[in-house]
């Protein structure tokens, strides 16, 4: 998390990949350049979604162009009939599908965005379509690609089983798969966004267009259109810190597979970039800054300040690249810079804004959390408010270890957040004050351990012997947790647990389970196989304070 940005890999032209020429098999000849790869500009100006789509207005972001001192504007793709940019390559391909297989129909697999815009498509173009996704699909995802008219097969416990059934019945049945974004229709279509930017906001002014990037459709089609005509004009992608494929591949200059790829930007978790969309994104992208969850959440809240619309986690991707990008340059004068960011998405889930509200003032700085351990005595937790005073309390947790209130020195573990200004700047002073005062004090305001479980538990101390800790990803579907529990069962005891459901199709878990050493290789044999995400968290300094056993 030390770089905030990667620099433009050497120049415009110089690029090591070979162009997978399967790709361009149906594109029109007098479409291709002289070295037999495809001609964006015409492609993107030839498109035709408009059939379907909605030419999106530009919205001047007042709030937070006051607050960066920049031009701040926001490209309104959440306003599409399926709520999201996906529809326009969707579409492009789709119309340009001789009449011969049209009629055989058409196939994608996706529970997302990319689902609602071909079942779209092919209702309008009166195409067969066919939706693969994997049997955990929440049934509100599948239901609304079924209004639309689509058949939805579920297939597979993930996406790798689900995509392997979508190429089996492409092939069996010789439909047209329809794929996210690596294909240069999908690619044109989404340019045209780049277009219609261009005709809505003055040129000159204009210095970055901020994209968010999952397969990278979208930024390699915006950029191929924009580095043709305004030149001048930085195309800065969006990742976050753990779905970064499109950065880790242009930096090694080939792509590269992620073995786990943080879900909470659901629209944006790819685990390896397309081929062309990585070609053309080592030619058009100039830098890719990378985010956190918390600062996505504050990208949401900005968002809604703005339009009073709420946006999916990656819709808010390029917002919370664009803040970002702006308060780590403090060198620019961005007073006479016009930033625009592409809100890509609206897809959100209903029961995930409690989650994002949490997060929010902790993205935007405006809230920190802080451990603090202090003496266990009479006027302790008053000289602590004290020191936080007149910032408002958001949230004090006491804990105790076992026997330490008989002890005249016993030490009292606090949490606490409170809201602030600017976090960044005063988080330093606010620590050295409480050290002045004589208070132990750590700030937690990164700790993902503490913020999504330890701050939920109650209870103090337990002491349990040969206790670990873990952090575990399970996905919301029935039989999950049920997997876990038994292979524990067996074995081991269950010492603490805790799940909170944030609304995702990801559940967040911890657990505590006894361990005795001479166990240790059977147990790593059973995470192993277990085949979910997991970190340990033993060592964590929260769990030391407030949860270990003395």
């Amino acid at each position: 998390m030390s770089n905030i940005s990667t620099p433009r890999i050497s120049g415009l032209t110089e690029y090591t990949s070979q162009p997978d020429k399967s790709h361009y098999d149906s594109i029109e000849s007098h479409f291709l350049l002289p070295d037999g790869t495809p001609d964006y500009l015409k492609l993107i100006l030839t498109s035709k979604v408009y059939d379907v789509c909605n030419e999106t207005p530009v919205t001047p972001a007042v709030n937070l162009s006051s607050k960066l001192g920049a031009n701040i504007f926001l490209k309104r793709e959440d306003l599409q009939p399926v709520f999201s940019f996906k529809l326009r390559g969707a579409y492009n391909m789709m119309a340009h599908l001789p009449q011969e297989t049209r009629w055989k129909g058409v196939i994608a697999c996706s529970a997302g965005n990319h689902a609602q815009g071909v079942a779209y498509s092919a209702k309008h173009l009166n195409i067969p379509a066919t939706i693969v996704m994997p049997v955990v699909t929440p049934a509100i995802k599948y239901k609304n690609v079924d209004r639309l008219g689509a058949k939805v097969v579920l297939h597979g416990n993930d996406f790798d089983a689900a995509k392997a059934e979508c190429n089996r019945l492409s092939e069996k049945h010789g439909l047209t798969n329809i794929p996210p974004f690596d294909n240069p229709y999908v690619i044109a279509g989404q340019g045209t966004i780049g277009v219609e930017l261009l005709r809505q906001i003055d040129v000159e002014s204009l210095k970055a267009i901020f994209v968010c990037i999952g397969g990278g459709g979208l930024i390699a089609g915006v950029g191929a259109y924009i580095k043709r005509i305004a030149p001048h004009v930085k195309i800065i992608g969006v990742e976050t810190y753990d779905a970064n494929a499109m950065r880790q591949s242009l930096q090694k200059g080939e792509r590269i597979t992620l073995s786990e790829v943080g879900l909470f930007a659901d629209g944006a978790a790819v685990k390896i970039p397309g081929e062309e969309t990585f070609r053309l994104c080592q030619q058009v992208v100039d830098e890719i800054v990378l985010v956190s969850t918390d600062e996505i959440c504050a990208a949401i809240k900005d968002v809604f300040t703005e339009t009073r619309s709420i946006v999916e986690p990656a819709g808010a991707l390029s917002v919370a690249g664009l803040v970002k990008y702006v308060e780590s340059h403090p060198e620019i004068d961005h007073s006479a810079s016009g930033y625009t960011a592409i809100l890509s998405g609206a897809n959100m889930d209903f029961d995930r804004l409690r989650f994002v509200s949490e997060r929010a003032k902790l993205g935007e700085g405006s809230e920190v959390f802080i451990v603090a351990t202090i003496p266990e005595k009479p006027g302790s937790f008053g000289k602590l408010i004290d020191l936080v005073h007149p910032r408002a309390v958001t949230e004090f947790s006491y804990r105790y270890s076992n026997g330490e209130l008989e002890k005249s020195d016993g030490k009292a573990h606090v949490y606490i957040s409170f809201s602030v200004d600017n976090a960044k700047a005063e988080v330093p002073r606010i620590l050295d004050d409480f050290k002045g005062a004589g208070f132990d004090a750590i700030d937690i305001s990164h700790n993902e351990f503490a913020k999504s479980h330890a701050r939920y538990l109650v209870g103090g101390k337990a002491a349990v012997s040969n206790e670990r800790v873990f952090r575990f990803e399970f996905p919301e579907r029935p039989g999950a947790l049920v997997k876990f529990l038994h292979g524990v069962k067996s074995k081991w005891n269950i010492t603490l647990f805790h799940y909170r459901n944030q609304g995702s199709d990801i559940a967040k878990v911890l657990a505590g389970i006894s361990v005795p050493s001479h166990e240790s290789d059977q147990f790593q044999q059973f995470l192993d196989n277990l085949e979910y995400p997991y970190a340990e968290e033993t060592d964590n300094v929260v769990y030391k304070l407030f949860l270990q056993g003395d």
